[in-house]
Order: C-alpha cells, then structure tokens, then sequence
C-alpha cells in the first residue's frame, strides 16, 4: 500500500511516500528554520504563507524521488493535529484535495503517533506494546503505546515542553534557533555538574515533569552573571542545563517501563536527537535490563514519512475521514 503523506504543524513543509508502513521510498522536507531564526522563533502567519508556497512542490517531488505516480497511490495520510492552527490548515486542506482528486481515502494522523511511529521506520522488529518518551519543543509526555492506534498518556509535563526550555535558553545565549542541537553541541565536553540547577518534581504524581523552573533558573543564572560581569563557562553551562533535562526525563521514562511491564522503550521527537539523553537512555536501559529502540536522527525532527507510517496502521484499524476534517491546535493522543 503506497500513501502519500504530508506535515505541516510548524515550520516544516513536508511530504513522502511510505509503503505498508515501514518502507520509506521519499522523504522530503522544506526548512523554514532560517527565515524564523531571525525572529528567535516561529511566526504563526509566516509559516503559513511558506506553507502554502511549498506544498505543492514537494508533493511532486516526493513523488518523482519515489519514483511512483498519481494512479500508483492508495490513501493521502495528513498531520491533523496538534500544530499551529493556520499552519496544520494547510496540510490539511492540500490533502483532502489530493485526496478527492485521486479518488483515494483520507488518513487523518496525530502529529505526536506520527513521532511515535517514526522509531517503525528505524526499527522493522518493533511492534507494541511499549512505553515512549515523547520529547519536543510542543510536548512532552510518557506514553503508553498498547497497540499501534491504541495510546494513554502516562506522564508529562505540568507546563513547558523540554525542547522549549532549549529553545528559549539557545535564545538568549545567542547561537541559533532552533537551540536544541547548538545547545548539545556547545555542551559536548561540558562539566555538567559546574551549575547547580533544579530538578522539579511533582508530588503525588511521579510520572510528571515540570520544566519551567529550570528556564527561570538558568536565565536567572546568565542575567545575575551579566549584571554583575561574571564569566559564564558556556560549555559547562550547556552541560549542565543538558544534564538537568535529562534527569528529568530519563528516570521517568524507565519508572514506566517498570510500572507497565512491556520491557521496552522508544524515544521520539526533536529533542530525541540530543546526544546526552539518548547516551543517558542507553546506559539506564542497560543497567535496568530494558530494551531501547531510538529513530535515526533524520526521523527526529518534523517529517511526512513517520506520518505516512503511522497513516498505514490508521488505516487498518479503519480510521478513515471524509472532506469535513478539519485541523485542530490541541488533540489528545488517545483520541488519535
């Protein structure tokens, strides 16, 4: 089954073809990050004007690099939600379009299973049920995946998202947006023990994170260091703000493994590309006899192919919308 699939919940136009749900014959991917690098983050109505600029591009090119055609395609998969609003309109209107245009079905996908499902691409061998740790600059959350369409979340965050905290810190320090990756590369090497900064727990709730006290503390910390002429060890820094992330996600993502008892764990979204939470993952997993299944790093980010993955097993399980869908910002992942 060939589908054609699209995403666009942010600052990345995207469209593939997958084929059954694990072979990727395209992937392709139009980047808005420098455009919004100017601003120091995304802007709503930009993205979406480069939206509707690209979409229709990259769906001829994601099918000339599959080297498919129209009549070869079996359903449209589309992110529907969760995103920003006018930014998911577009997908979502170019997709029912394709979709009616071609005679085929319309798959409706939630941008998080799609993350999810990006680690079916990595790994043919995994099937759930399993426990992913769900790590982005829009969520974070613990998920229990029972089966590929059934999913409870487990945990999250009580208010921002991990890859929000990089972003906003990234900002201030000045070396790029999105401040994920710069963040991890100015802290390789890094003592991540120089800076004392808070680990937050929720009681009566283990499974919950809250990082918002962290950015406070870490700006606070750059702020002071500035006012009073200080000289921060910027990899250090890095290191440890890192570091404080990932103990904050790693324990949790193993307490839930243990608790649900599947024995496995997958990580999935852009901050699954930090290369100390996934060393932290691969050492704690080790150590608890846990196995661990990660994406490729190309997979990590925003992508149509993992939409187009998890659009297949949407299909089967007979999840199928007419020309009345409709793109929503917020979207709980058990409702799909």
């Amino acid at each position: 089954m060939n589908i054609l699939a699209f995403e666009s919940s942010c600052d990345e136009t995207a469209a593939a073809v997958v084929r059954d749900g694990r072979q990727v014959l395209s992937n392709c991917i139009a980047s808005q990050i420098e455009m919004h690098a100017i601003y120091g983050g995304v802007v709503p109505e930009i993205a979406s004007r480069k939206h509707v600029e690209a979409i229709t591009g990259l769906a001829r090119q994601a099918l000339e690099q599959a080297g498919v055609e129209k009549k070869d395609i079996d359903a449209v998969a589309v992110t529907y939600a969760p995103g920003l609003i006018g930014a998911v309109l577009v997908g979502v209107n170019f997709a029912k379009a394709a979709a009616c245009a071609m005679g085929v079905p319309l798959i409706p996908v939630h941008h998080t299973r799609g993350h999810i499902a990006a680690n079916y691409i990595t790994h043919a061998d995994l099937e759930p049920p399993f426990v992913c740790l769900c790590v982005s600059g829009g969520n974070t959350i613990i998920v229990d995946v029972k089966s590929y369409t059934e999913m409870t979340v487990l945990g999250g965050t009580r208010d921002d998202a991990a890859g929000e905290c990089f972003d906003k810190v990234g900002r201030v320090l000045n070396i790029g947006y999105p401040g994920g990756a710069p963040m991890d590369r100015l802290g390789k090497g890094g003592d991540p023990t120089r800076y004392e900064l808070p680990r937050a727990h929720v009681q009566g709730a283990e499974l919950d994170m809250s990082f918002s006290g962290l950015k406070t503390a870490a700006l606070n910390l750059l702020h002071n260091a500035q006012q009073k002429g200080e000289t921060i060890d910027l990899p250090d820094f890095a290191a440890s703000f890192g570091q404080a992330i990932s103990d904050s996600l790693v324990p949790r993502a193993v307490a839930a493994v243990k608790m649900t008892g599947c024995g496995k764990l997958a990580i999935a979204g852009g901050v699954a590309a930090n290369s100390r939470i996934r060393a932290d993952l691969e050492r704690a997993c080790a150590r608890e006899g846990i196995e661990l299944f990660m994406p490729e790093l190309k997979y990590c980010g925003d992508n149509a192919a993992m939409i187009g993955c998890q659009g297949y097993y949407e299909y089967l399980a007979g999840k199928i919308a007419g020309q009345d869908l409709n793109a929503y910002a917020t979207r709980d992942i058990s409702l799909g």
